[in-house]
């Protein structure tokens, strides 16, 4: 099992500079992959380029792009420019974000998520083939039919033959796609004790292709916080919980708080997701149970991370995406070394 590092996004000030310190230090740990992700304010792909261009050997990662914002041939565009000045180390991660913003940020209808997916990623594995590209979908058909346009190909070389895609699935049926289409998942508040539920579908959907998961990556992204009392570790923690379950979605739709209710959080998720749209945010983060919190994080200290890393590399994750939630940029490199350490004393990296 490796380790990576997820930076989110820029907001303003120097946080930028904050996240290369960070960066360059899971880089000397022997970090595999740094994973950076977007909404509606910085972009992923400036951010991943600008912390490619100042490091050398760990990758790094769109922890999504999002479908709803580019075509697939800008996407591949992307892919490949990333791939080609990074000397061969960027990965694609791809999501199709939510309802909410697909539809009232980027104008895209969030219709047939799957199907939307699975054409967008056959024209982004066809232009990164450099295959001149025709292609007739639902929602996409290249070159349009009844104008002067014609199938092109992409004139950019990536460095590798084949760059690797994951997609953030939450739901069954896109955890089966990801296992049929991708090169591995991008995971969320997982639970190691969940975590082979969601493997069973990955499986369901790789044994379409006959293939199995040895060379398919499971990225679980864990929030870190260390600290001698574990339920003062998991407090900040609880803001990101709340949003995600309660806030991340319309009351009919939020995949997050479905995923809370199938890991055994029913009632909880319901209380969440009612006081968050009710914009009382902060009694939505009181209700999210340390039970919760405690289940998809790394709290405390070495030793504790040990034994949870020693869970996650048993339930079949092959990365942890670790999210520091400590205030400052100091304390948030002491913990990821922490982790490090963890993870030599519990023998279970690669």
């Amino acid at each position: 099992m490796r380790l990576g590092l997820n930076i989110g996004f820029v907001y303003g000030g120097d946080d930028h500079l904050d996240h290369l310190r960070l960066v360059k230090e899971a880089e000397a740990l022997g970090f595999s992959v740094t994973w950076a992700a977007e909404a509606y304010g910085s972009d992923a792909a400036t951010l991943l380029t600008w912390i490619a261009a100042q490091t050398t050997t760990i990758d790094v990662g769109a922890a999504v792009f999002q479908i709803p914002a580019r075509t697939p041939a800008m996407t591949a565009m992307t892919a490949a420019t990333l791939d080609r000045l990074s000397n061969g180390r960027f990965r694609l991660g791809l999501g199709v974000s939510g309802p909410q913003v697909s539809e009232g940020w980027h104008g895209v209808r969030f219709s047939q998520p799957l199907l939307r997916t699975r054409e967008y990623v056959d024209i982004v594995n066809a232009a990164l083939r450099r295959e001149t590209v025709a292609y007739e979908g639902k929602y996409f058909t290249l070159p349009l039919p009844d104008g002067p346009g014609k199938a092109l190909k992409l004139t950019v070389h990536p460095i590798r033959d084949h760059v690797p895609i994951y997609l953030a699935a939450v739901g069954p049926k896109n955890l089966e796609l990801a296992g049929e289409i991708a090169d591995g998942w991008l995971g969320i508040l997982n639970d190691p004790a969940y975590l082979g539920e969601q493997l069973n579908h990955i499986r369901t959907g790789r044994s379409t292709r006959q293939q199995g998961l040895d060379d398919f990556d499971v990225v679980a992204s864990v929030p870190v916080m260390t600290g001698d009392d574990v339920r003062t570790a998991a407090d900040p923690i609880r803001g990101y919980a709340a949003l995600y379950i309660g806030g991340m979605g319309s009351r009919e739709k939020n995949f997050y708080n479905a995923l809370a209710v199938r890991m055994g959080y029913a009632d909880e998720a319901k209380e969440i997701q009612d006081l968050y749209l009710d914009k009382k945010h902060r009694e939505a983060m009181a209700a999210v149970p340390f039970g919760f919190l405690d289940s998809i994080s790394l709290l405390g200290g070495k030793e504790r991370m040990a034994e949870k890393l020693t869970a996650y590399a048993e339930a079949g994750a092959t990365t942890v995406a670790l999210t520091p939630f400590a205030p400052t940029v100091e304390q948030r490199i002491a913990d990821i070394r922490t982790v490090a350490e963890a993870l030599d004393l519990a023998g279970v990296g690669s």
